[in-house]
């Protein structure tokens, strides 16, 4: 019988290179906000994967960016203090590059300076030639010593068991460090709080910036009367600007029903349960600033 691995892999690389989607795709459940747009992931999230003889815990961390405000400072220092402590580090880059680009070589010196494990995932290769990807992991083999490089799509399924063999090949003889029926160490309320920035970042597209924040207030279970379990959940969506209210409301109170109605779709699925959603809009200006609601970005 095969000796039981696990371990820690943090997922890191640029803004908007299709970390989240990687992970909800090796996790097989929502685990990551995934929208259109950069800085989607604030956190370091933890996806968990129970395989036969190892137990995978993902950490998705928020992209590298420079930063321009003391959110964006603690999102790119949560980024590489993931790093030291893992196991197998997965970066992520587009195949599209046609250099090694700034923020790629700022996270080569975070793993040259730990020397640890590491698999290149280029990511996107259905948008280019073969040839620009063999002379883009040329490049890459020539600045680390990589375990593997793994050319994928991120929204391409048959990825998924490469991936996770090549990191399961990589991990020591080691506990289950999660109940195995997990996928996620976060709460239900984070949970429902993601997926709500998720739907709202998706359907505003490019009207309101990245300057939006859940927070859910209430979350109660409760059984209705045919004793099927029903979530109550009341949430408020930050904004920065009185004018970004007014949009993600929308005329007549829609977008803000789309948005919900989208949510709760979603949280029904990931919850097995019926939900009951309310939401709001609230003008936070300084939000970004704020050390109370910074703090929940930090990993912990």
């Amino acid at each position: 019988m095969e000796e039981f691995k696990s371990g820690f892999v943090t997922l890191i690389g640029r803004t908007n290179v299709g970390k989240s989607t990687l992970l909800n795709l090796l996790v097989g459940e929502k685990v990551a906000a995934i929208a259109n747009k950069v800085q989607t992931t604030r956190t370091a999230i933890k996806g968990i994967v129970n395989r036969e003889n190892s137990q995978i815990v993902f950490i998705d961390t928020p992209g590298i960016h420079k930063p321009k405000t003391k959110l964006n400072e603690t999102m790119v220092e949560t980024s590489f203090a993931s790093i030291p402590d893992s196991d197998v580090v997965l970066f992520l880059i587009e195949a599209t590059s046609d250099s090694i680009g700034k923020g790629d070589s700022i996270i080569l010196d975070k793993l040259k300076e730990t020397k640890g494990k590491a698999i290149l995932i280029i990511n996107k290769i259905d948008l280019v030639k073969r040839e620009k990807l063999l002379g883009l992991i040329d490049l890459y083999r020539k600045e680390y010593d990589f375990e593997a490089v793994i050319p994928i799509s991120a929204t391409n399924k048959k990825y998924k068991e490469i991936i996770l063999d090549e990191i399961e090949k990589n991990l020591n003889t080691g506990p289950a460090y999660y109940d195995i029926e997990e996928y996620t160490d976060q709460t239900l309320r984070q949970l429902a709080e993601e997926t709500i920035r998720e739907k709202a970042l998706k359907l505003l597209q490019d009207e309101v910036p990245h300057g939006i924040y859940v927070e859910v207030e209430k979350m109660k279970s409760r059984k209705n009367k045919q004793k099927k379990k029903i979530y109550d959940i009341e949430a408020t969506i930050y904004c920065i600007k009185e004018s970004h209210k007014g949009i993600i409301i929308g005329k007549n109170g829609e977008m803000l029903k789309r948005i919900g109605r989208a949510a709760r779709i979603d949280m029904e699925e990931n919850f097995g349960a019926k939900v009951n959603l309310k939401t709001w809009v609230k003008v936070k200006e300084d939000w970004q600033s704020n050390d109370a609601v910074i703090d929940k970005f930090k990993l912990k």
